[in-house]
Order: C-alpha cells, then structure tokens, then sequence
C-alpha cells in the first residue's frame, strides 16, 4: 500500500488484487499464516475501498519512510478512494521473516486501472512497487507498524501515449545535497511532435504539483535534467510530462491537435546527511 501517494501526485499512491501465492514459506508456521493473511486481507479491502478494515491492519503507531504517521496516511486513503475507486491492486509476498513479536516482509506491489476521459484519450493508470513491511504482534494480532519504499515507478497515459515505450531514469538512492541526473527516453510516433519536461518534487502530504518547463522533445529522443537533492531529510519524486500533437495544414495554415499526454513518476529515496554521518562514523 505503498504507492498511494505516487498515484495522488499524478492526480492533482497503495494497496495490493488477490492473487495465488507460490512463496516458499513453512506451511505449519502459525505467524507466517497470519502475517499472509493480514496482507492479503489488506488487498480484499483495499479493492473494496473498505476504509476501516484496511485501517484496522495498521498499528495506531504506525509510521512510515516518508514520515507519515497513521492520521496523514488516512487522509491519504480517502483523497485516492473518493477520486478513484476501481483501481485494482496486487501484491507478491517474496519473503517473511519473522523473529519473536516482529515481522519483515519483502513484496512487490502492483495497480492498475482504466481512466476515462474521452473516446480518442482514455487513459491507463500503472504502477508497480519494491516494498517492505515492518509487523509486530500486539496483544496477540499482528499490525503494520512501519513500511518502506525501495523502488516505485508509476504512469498514467492518455491518448497514443499509451503505446509509447518509456524510460525514466533516475538514481534509486541519493545522498541529501548531492548532485544527479534524471533522464528520458522514448521514440514519438511518426509524423508527431512531442514536448515534455522532467522536474523533481519532495514525497510530502499535501502533494504539491511539480513546476514544469515543457521544451520540445530532443531529436535524439533523449531529455536530460540534473537536479540537488534536497537537504531536508525527505524522500523525492521525479515527475515527467509529456505531451504529443500532430499538425494539419490547411490552406496555408497550420493547426495543432493533441493525440496523447501522460505522466511517469519514480521515486529518488534521500540518504539523510546525519545518517551519513553516523555511518562514517561507525566505520
């Protein structure tokens, strides 16, 4: 449930669709059991927007990598449900561990959803997820007390954007204050042209909407922005915007129409300096 608040940016983020588990855990683990469960549960719920069952699995004390404790995270819940609520969302449990009353799980989580807007520019929303899930047992049931993002990319294509085969780059983890490069790359349908733009936005709540400069698309198909990660000890996401349009030509003049636009967004995870520090520290 990771990904809601990516998926609330491209709207100005998530939840695991059931599906079988072939993970190789020991069929006679009782908390092993549960712990599939709850997550599981949490996909039931999730796909039938059923906001206080999916709540109920989250700790009271839940905080997660992004700094929001349980209260912002609703909010976060709701704002996607009331504004989308036929997306359908997966999960795969890749491993459990389990030591006494705490849990780690390893998954990958997954969403999808059709976005109607018109006949010529439906859209498709897409995201996918490496994630991991801290639990602890509490008073005999097992609860969601924290989770992380390790790499998270969501699209959201309207139009013949759809078919285009993008690629957006950009460092999985990063330093606070350090320098990188976000980059991309996709081939525009023949006889179009494209405009896009590539920002960076921190992972808060409110979602603030990225500033964009759109320029027309590079001949060599390939944009490239450098940004700074930001020095306050908060995660960041790079944003890229692309829009297509055909010319017509008509007795001298020139009319253009727009035949696709979209969004993709991947998650930069900021090494804080202090921990840094610490760890130089340590060695």
């Amino acid at each position: 449930m990771k990904k809601l608040l990516l998926i609330f940016t491209l709207l100005t983020f998530i939840t695991p669709i059931s599906q079988a588990d072939d993970t190789p855990f020991h069929l006679f683990n009782n908390d092993t059991r549960k712990i599939k469960s709850l997550l599981n549960s949490q996909v039931r719920y999730a796909n039938r927007t059923n906001f206080d069952k999916f709540i109920a699995t989250y700790d009271k004390n839940y905080v997660n990598s992004d700094g929001f404790n349980l209260e912002t995270y609703s909010k976060l819940v709701k704002d996607i449900w009331s504004a989308y609520d036929d997306i359908e969302y997966g999960i795969k449990i890749k491993n459990i561990t389990v030591d006494n009353d705490s849990a780690t799980v390893e998954v990958t989580e997954s969403s999808f959803a059709e976005i109607p807007v018109m006949a010529k520019m439906d859209g498709v929303l897409t995201s996918e997820a490496d994630s991991v899930y801290y639990l602890k047992k509490i008073d005999g049931k097992w609860k969601v007390t924290s989770d992380s993002v390790l790499s998270e990319t969501t699209s959201m294509l309207y139009g013949t954007a759809k078919d285009l085969d993008i690629k957006l780059t950009a460092p999985k983890e990063i330093k606070a204050n350090t320098e990188y490069t976000a980059s991309l790359e996709f081939v525009p349908p023949a006889d179009t042209i494209a405009i896009a733009s590539i920002a960076n936005d921190k992972v808060e709540y409110p979602q603030k909407q990225a500033k964009e400069v759109f320029r027309k698309f590079p001949d060599d198909n390939i944009l490239e922005r450098i940004f700074i990660s930001n020095n306050d000890n908060v995660n960041e996401y790079i944003v890229a915007s692309i829009g297509l349009t055909k010319a017509d030509i008509t007795d001298l003049s020139i009319k253009l129409s727009l035949t696709g636009f979209g969004y993709q967004i991947t998650r930069v995870n900021v090494i804080p300096q202090k921990a840094e520090e610490k760890n130089v520290q340590e060695k």
